[in-house]
């Protein structure tokens, strides 16, 4: 089944062929109301899309298996090539999408037992309704801006995620996104609880094959942090150079939470993404380690946002931009301390490394400190590849590509220490020059 075109026949469609209650119908069409009337984004990149032109549901089955034998085999054998059914070993549970709806979902029986919550939204709405709703929509608004509002009219797949109270998981729970279509849209909505005095590690990884047409991910994810909890979010984009990658991702912190947020960008066309931590409960951590990596003919806009409200919060931003072949790579980013938040501590720090005349790489940093408790520091560097240090690695005998390689390695320390190793790994190979 495919829905190409956006209009409110259309959502309508695809409400009706997830078997929504009128509660979500309604709220799709109000979003779609929303997006009719907002602008695009008047900063960051230029975004050329022809929403008229986009494929807003694709998919030959809305059943949710957990066993990879009851999966088409065509899909199953490509999947397995990306080496996402082997991973599945090292972690506690493992969700699938593809195109348009989730295809795969299992965990662990330890966790089903512990009364964990791991599958899709749809599939969430229709079985916790209760539980989903207290959440869902409450941290990102459908009228934040335009694709938060075409997420809302067409999302489909993405996950939902509740950590009962007094819950700690041993290892990750992990989604798989993938795009194999021309022109096709992927607007999956994750929300996860982190109930209080618990603790989850999410890992997201995505992929799409390039196409000469473009393709759309505009995904919204919702994190609730609760008292003394911890959540960390990692994710490595790898997206196909035709992909325009639009993100909201948002967290709400209580006291004592502890938000993180391990963000890679190295593929897509053009990407907007800048995770939040709203640091709402005294004594609550956020923290952002992102890298945006641009070649020719890439755009990255990315960042984080730190809002502090409670009082002795803390927030930490660590962004590394490379730009290369050619390719743009931006840092955009807020903090602001509120009037509300005294004795609060915030630290960003950015650095750019820009490795020829081609390449561009610009920051906008907004910071705001609204009391006289509390303080803001802000560190940036920007600098090209040392002649001195690629003379002295090419006199031990490296290439000058393989020399190039190797300061770059050293350049994502800080974030690669924050990967598991099979992302650490897949990381090395995307960063080659």
């Amino acid at each position: 089944m495919e829905i190409k075109g956006l209009s409110a026949d259309n959502i309508k469609l695809i409400s009706k062929l997830k078997n929504e209650d009128s509660k979500v119908t309604d709220f799709r069409l109000k979003s779609y109301e929303y997006f009719k009337k907002l602008d695009m984004p008047k900063f960051g990149p230029e975004l050329d899309i022809n929403f008229d032109d986009v494929l807003y549901y694709s998919s030959s089955s809305d059943k949710i298996n957990n066993n990879w034998d009851n999966v088409d085999k065509n899909v199953r054998n490509e999947l397995n090539s990306l080496g996402v059914i082997d991973s599945e070993c090292y972690l506690d549970g493992v969700g699938v999408q593809y195109q348009s709806e989730v295809i795969y979902h299992n965990m662990i029986k330890e966790l089903e037992e512990k009364n964990v919550i791991f599958t899709s939204i749809e599939d969430a709405m229709k079985r916790y309704p209760e539980l989903v709703f207290k959440y869902f929509s409450k941290i990102v608004s459908p009228n934040e801006n335009k694709f938060v509002a075409l997420n809302g009219a067409c999302f489909s797949g993405g996950s939902f995620i509740y950590i009962p109270k007094n819950t700690h998981l041993n290892r990750p729970l992990q989604s798989y996104f993938r795009i194999n279509k021309r022109s096709l849209g992927q607007f999956e909505r994750t929300l996860i609880i982190v109930d209080d005095n618990s603790e989850l590690h999410y890992m997201e990884g995505c992929t799409a094959r390039s196409y000469s047409d473009s393709n759309l991910h505009a995904a919204v994810v919702e994190i609730y942090v609760g008292k003394n909890s911890k959540c960390r979010y990692t994710t490595i984009q790898n997206w196909a150079n035709n992909v325009y990658n639009l993100v909201t991702k948002r967290a709400v912190v209580e006291s004592n939470g502890c938000m993180e947020w391990i963000d890679g960008n190295v593929g897509s066309k053009k990407n907007m993404k800048y995770p939040c931590c709203v640091l709402k409960g005294d004594y609550a951590k956020g923290l952002c380690i992102s890298i945006g990596v641009s070649k020719n003919g890439q755009y990255q806009d990315t960042g984080a946002k730190m809002i502090h409200i409670g009082k002795n919060t803390t927030s930490k931003i660590v962004a590394k931009s490379i730009a290369m072949r050619g390719g743009r790579s931006d840092y955009r980013g807020k903090v602001e301390i509120k009037k509300s938040a005294s004795n609060s501590v915030a630290l960003v720090k950015c650095d750019t490394l820009i490795l020829d005349k081609d390449s561009i790489s610009n920051t906008y940093p907004v910071d705001i400190c609204s009391n006289t408790t509390s303080s803001l520091e802000h560190e940036a560097t920007v600098s090209k590849i040392s002649m001195e240090k690629l003379f002295y690695l090419m006199s031990r005998g490296l290439e000058k590509e393989e020399a190039i390689n190797l300061i770059l390695l050293g350049f994502t320390d800080e974030f690669k220490q924050e990967l598991p190793m099979e992302y650490a790994v897949e990381l090395n190979q995307l960063l080659k020059y």
